[in-house]
């Protein structure tokens, strides 16, 4: 073992072999040096060098004498004998590993860890100002099983028992690989290109009882190793890609954000230097909310996309479905369409005349009150349940409004439009109204989403261009999604235990307050709200031109029958959308090339029109995400034995298919797709995680036979769950009266 030059940096390498706990020193002599460290406008210093951890659990099942039980002996026991309901759910960690610059480390006990991390702080120096980031992917499952044995710094998180970091009390920082990148291990070594390797498969068998003392075989052992340099391989190349450790944000959204903000804040002057752009700083300082009435409005007229079935086809076979969807739906309405661009003016609306003109003329949101309202057709309801604070009398569709006799709900402007195409009522009455100036979004905000819609299609496909396709391709996508970023989110903290910080009036309106006046701010919350908006309203323009034919749709696609009949509305809208395309691009000065870039194979791909994706042989919706389809012969060239996909929300399709194929076979896979479909533990690819708040110890009895001692301070139990497609009693009464009304 050599040690590396205290002058030198250490570059990384994936080493082989593999480390005791009791190495660390070594090991580190070998893997870093002063060299390495890189600081940020903080005045702290970092390892700029790639660090990961991870853990193997076992779950399992124990009674009042502690004998252990896995899931599948568990489900042998019956309920006349009552031994199920008495079991407790337990889990323990039975081994560890830890990377640090292709260098790995395996220990079997967290009082080997906790030791190898304190010999790490004193051999490091680290502390409050010198830090080693160590990435864990999916943090707060590993966090749940090592929180008690670790003094906490600071612990952040934006939900409860997810933290997005923690810092020990001795300066070692564990971060969210996944909350980074948004992939699975398994999906993380497919995108890398640098520095190549792949997670196994296979391997590692979850159903067997393991304890530290149970012995690995040289599979599982290179199974387990293989997941931490994965990692490490992964955030090498996002250090190398972003010029330091220093420069990764935290969550994925972060790398648009950090794009977006350096075009949008900093311009480049005649020297070619970066300086501060005066002209946007002082636009977000006239885009400002006037205070908690009318961000508590906003907060309620934003809706996400909207996803729902016709209940005409709602558990019916449907022929020859075909299957259209937008080219990027939000991209193209934040280029193509106008948004909030002034601080608000509240109104009180005294007229008919009064409510069309501002509708006409400006962004608005507002409180209203539907009296007998009722749909004016039967394929969908737009109207949200869970928006509605008032409602009295109501008829539902599956969680839709199809009438009442009295709602009310704060929208936008964008929607109401929508509701006046498949509502009536008797009587309306407009509360608050919001109304802002309506223009293009900022030239250089459009400009950073063009360039990003350019690079993903440019790069598709592309060899050697494999990273900056998916990272244009994720931050594009990413471009909405800041932008309803909630700037007076409750706070989740962590002394121990975790609590939830309820904001008080006070903290809302110091934080409101912190928001308006933010010189490092790019993004106005209203434009996230009519983002959607533009885009439900979009999606609603097809379901009102297919009528009877409409079958499903979901944010930006929809399925519908006979869709050779509806061609000319396909035409139409796109010339429409590419018309809107041009009017913004000449707003802004910008080439409409940007609009239409070409793929690698010569094909234009005009951002935000209408797409055609194929036609299904057959389709069957049980609602919202949960929809089965049979391709004509798709998948079985692709050396299937089956030409059937499967969108249910919560089951892994790659489970359930072959399971329901090989269940009823191509007769009857889509006669069982019904309301009464049970799809077994084994089948859904899905467990339920029960967490452990107290210690356990025992013995446990391993599958080899051989008895090892546990404690475990906290953890968190997993057990596989079946899945049952019920539907909604109310949701059922609707479709009888539906299918056989007279």
């Amino acid at each position: 073992m050599t040690k590396a030059s205290k002058n030198k940096k250490v570059a990384f390498v994936l080493h082989g072999g593999i480390y005791k706990p009791t190495d660390i020193c070594t090991v580190l002599d070998m893997a870093v040096n002063d060299s390495n460290l890189i600081g940020n406008n903080k005045g702290e210093k970092f390892y700029n060098v790639p660090c990961s951890f991870d853990i193997e659990t076992t779950s399992f099942y124990r009674d009042l004498d502690g004998t252990a039980y896995t899931y599948e002996q568990t489900q042998s026991m019956t309920d006349a004998q009552g031994r199920r309901a008495k079991l407790e759910k337990a889990a323990i960690m039975y081994v560890w590993q830890f990377g640090i610059n292709g260098y790995v480390i395996m220990g079997r006990t967290w009082a080997e860890f906790t030791q190898m991390c304190s010999d790490m702080e004193k051999h490091l120096g680290l502390g409050e100002k010198k830090r080693l980031i160590v990435f864990v992917h999916n943090l707060s499952y590993e966090f749940q099983f090592m929180r008690k044995w670790f003094s906490w710094q600071r612990v952040f998180s934006i939900d409860l028992r997810k933290p997005i970091y923690a810092i020990t009390a001795g300066g070692i920082e564990f971060r969210c690989s996944y909350l980074l990148s948004g992939y699975s291990l398994a999906k993380l070594g497919e995108q890398l290109r640098t520095y190549k390797c792949s997670k196994m498969v296979g391997d590692l068998d979850y159903t067997k009882m393991r304890h530290a003392g149970t012995p690995l075989t040289d599979a599982e052992i290179g199974y387990c190793v293989n997941d931490v340099k994965v990692v490490m391989c992964y955030i090498q190349e996002r250090i190398e890609e972003n010029k330091g450790i220093t420069h990764l944000p935290i969550t994925k959204t972060g790398f648009v954000r950090k794009y977006c903000r350096g075009h949008c804040l900093r311009t480049k002057n005649e020297a070619d230097k970066s300086v501060q752009n005066w002209g946007y700083v002082n636009l977000m300082q006239d885009l400002t909310i006037s205070g908690m009435a009318e961000f508590d409005a906003l907060q309620r007229a934003f809706a996400g996309g909207f996803t729902h079935a016709n209940a005409e086809y709602t558990d019916s076979i449907v022929q020859d479905v075909d299957s259209y969807d937008f080219t990027s739906s939000y991209p193209y309405v934040m280029v193509s369409e106008k948004y909030p661009m002034s601080h608000s003016v509240k109104i009180e609306v005294k007229s008919k005349a009064q409510f069309e003109f501002l509708l006409s003329k400006y962004c608005c949101v507002f409180d209203v009150e539907f009296y007998d309202i009722f749909a004016t057709q039967t394929q969908d309801n737009p109207i949200s349940v869970s928006k509605c604070w008032i409602k009295e009398n109501a008829c539902e569709n599956n969680g839709r409004i199809v009438g009442a006799s009295h709602i009310a709900l704060t929208i936008t402007d964008v929607d109401f439009s929508v509701f006046k195409a498949f509502y009536q009522w008797a009587k309306m009455r407009v509360g608050a109204m919001y109304v802002y100036r309506k223009e293009y979004l900022p030239t250089d905000f459009v400009k950073s989403i063009l360039h990003l819609y350019e690079a993903k299609t440019k790069l598709k496909g592309v060899e050697g261009k494999e990273v900056e396709y998916l990272n244009s391709k994720e931050m594009l996508n990413s471009c909405y999604g800041m932008s309803v970023t909630n700037p007076l989110r409750e706070e989740f903290t962590y002394n121990g235990e975790w609590d939830i910080n309820t904001l008080t009036p006070e903290q809302k309106n110091e934080l409101l307050e912190k928001y308006n006046t933010s010189k490092n701010r790019f993004l106005f919350y209203p434009w996230g709200i009519f983002v959607t908006a533009y885009a439900r309203r979009n999606l609603f323009t097809g379901i009102h031109e297919a009528k009877s034919d409409y079958v499903y749709s979901d944010t930006d696609s929809i399925k519908l029958r006979n869709g050779d009949a509806h061609k000319d509305y396909f035409r139409r809208y796109n010339y429409m959308a590419v018309e809107k395309l041009r009017a913004a691009c000449k707003y802004h000065g910008l080439p409409f090339s940007l609009c239409e870039p070409t793929t690698i194979k010569g094909i234009t791909k005009t951002l935000g029109v209408w797409d055609y994706e194929g036609r299904y042989e057959r389709f069957k919706t049980l609602g919202a995400k949960r929809y089965m389809v049979q391709e004509r012969d798709a998948l079985k060239a692709a050396g299937q034995s089956y030409n059937y996909s499967l969108t249910v929300s919560g089951v892994n399709k790659k489970h359930a298919i072959p399971y329901l194929y090989g269940k009823y076979g191509d007769g009857g896979i889509f006669d069982a797709f019904t309301n009464y479909l049970q799809i077994p533990p084994q089948a859904t690819g899905k467990n339920i995680h029960t967490y452990i708040d107290y210690e356990i110890t025992g013995t446990l009895t391993d599958y080899t036979g051989t008895a090892g001692e546990y404690n475990e301070r906290t953890g968190v139990h997993l057990e596989p769950t079946g899945y049952s497609l019920s539907l909604s009693v109310m949701y059922l009464n609707y479709l009888r009266g539906i299918k056989f009304k007279d």
